[in-house]
This record gives C-alpha cells, structure tokens and sequence, in this order.
C-alpha cells in the first residue's frame, strides 16, 4: 500500500513551498539563444533566490523547450538538463526536484539518480489526455519499474488531470486521485487549473482530498500569496512559479521579496 512517509520524511509534517526553476530554452529547442552558460546562470539566480527566500523545496524544468515532445526527449536535452541539475546540486541545500516536459518519467528520474536530485514531477503518470501534443498515455507500470531498477531513492509527484490537456472521457477528480495514489506509484498527488498561472479549481481539490485522504497534496499552478491561505487548509503543499517572478510575469526572474512575501504568508498560517 502507498504511504506517506517518504514525503514527511523528505520535508516535515509542515506546509511545503517549492519554487521553480523554469530554464531558458535548451540545445535543440527552437527557442536556444546558443549559450548553455546563460543557461546555467539564469537558473543558478532564480535557484538561490529561491533558497534565500526560504523556499523548502526546488524544482526545476525545460520550460522554455516549446513545442514539447509528447514523450521521450532527445539526448541533448537529458544533458543539458543534467548539467544545470548537477551544477545547482552542488550548492543548493534544499531538496531538488525534475521535470522533463511534456511526460518523459524515465529522463526525469534518471537525471535525478544522476544529480541527487529527490524527487521527480511527472505530468501524466495514470490515465491518457488530450494535449496539443496529441493523446498523451500514462506509464506508471514503466515508471515505478524503471525506478526499482535503478535502486533511486526518488520521489514521483505526479498530477491528476494535468494542466494543458483535458481528459478523453468524463473522469471524477475523486476516483482519478484514489486511483492514481492506490495503483499508480504516486508518492505525491498535484492538483493543477487549466493552464501555467492559472489557479486550482478549489472544488477539483476538496474532491482529490476526498478520494486519497492519506496522500501527500500539492497544487501544481496559479498560487499567489493572495490565494494561497484558500488552499492550504486543504493540502501538504504549493509548487509555485509564475507569482514570484518580476512582475508576475513567468518569463521574468525570481524576486526575492516576493519569495519572502509568499513564506512568510505560509508560516503565518502554519503558526495559527
């Protein structure tokens, strides 16, 4: 049976933030500026804003890679991203997460075995969607293998019905949650809005509660120290991106005092 304690083991029985890093567009991606040390340098500023910030944990993406591959990423970008995780590994102290966009589990856990990273976000573990990448499946039975294979030690969070894509037929938040913490592999349940920025149906999380009440729940998109406080009564935990950047612009740097803001607003109300 799943359990929780690898979660409250890795970050406390707390409310957990974790930043992202979401990097510029890496060799092969349409977008590449043509310099893997910018790369590496804008990661390495938002990573230790986020540290400085108070942030719990980090977690770290091929944001900027669009059009996604809907599956496996060539190898240029399982490098590229193994370079920046290897580089902010050895500084950064907080646990470190991956996420290879659009749905590749196997480079994500690798390059997190590889780097020490701690846990992996994998959009589409469970079930199948429809995303502008095309009918995307999950591969919890390849997943949850392929990490027992190679002996990590690494967390799978993985969303129910991901941002981005609808799914195929009517599904219920409840049975979907209870589904993919009890025969997915899961070690931590994400529940997302429609899209990046875009907040968390509060109704879609009273109902993944209620299917998996035991699992470990973050939302995954749209968290603003204004809202944040309507969630947390809820959940484990928020993977917040977009709202600590400048301007609130997901394609500007982390701000520190908007890092701060967003700690100090959890602890507040941890504290009550």
């Amino acid at each position: 049976m799943p359990s929780r304690e690898p979660f409250d083991k890795l970050f406390g029985k707390k409310k957990v933030l974790i930043g992202m890093v979401h990097l510029r567009a890496l060799p092969g991606a349409p977008q590449y500026g043509g310099s893997m040390k910018e790369v590496i340098e804008a990661a390495w500023a938002d990573a230790t804003t986020l540290e400085q910030g108070g942030v719990d944990g980090i977690m770290i993406e091929n944001f900027f890679d669009v059009p996604f591959w809907k599956d496996r990423v060539p190898p240029e970008t399982v490098a590229a991203m193994t370079r920046v995780v290897t580089t902010l590994r050895q500084k950064i102290q907080v646990p470190l997460g991956v996420n290879v966009l659009r749905n590749d589990g196997i480079s994500a856990l690798a390059i997190a075995t590889a780097c020490d990273a701690q846990f992996v976000r994998i959009n589409i573990v469970a079930w199948a969607m429809l995303a502008d990448q095309g009918i995307i499946e999950g591969h919890a039975a390849e997943i949850t293998r392929y990490r027992k294979m190679l002996g990590a030690n690494v967390l799978i969070f993985t969303d129910c019905l991901t941002k981005h894509a609808e799914p195929l037929a009517p599904l219920q938040m409840e049975w979907v949650a209870l589904d993919t913490w009890e025969r997915g592999g899961a070690d931590a349940l994400v529940v997302s809005g429609k899209a990046t920025g875009y907040a968390a149906d509060l109704g879609d999380v009273i109902a993944a509660r209620k299917g998996a009440p035991d699992a470990p729940l973050l939302i995954g998109s749209g968290v603003t120290v204004e809202n944040v406080l309507d969630f947390l009564p809820l959940v484990d935990g928020v993977v917040v991106g977009t709202s600590l950047k400048a301007e609130g612009r997901v394609e500007n740097a982390v701000e520190l005092p908007r890092v701060t803001a967003m700690v100090e607003r959890m602890r507040g109300f941890v504290q009550k």
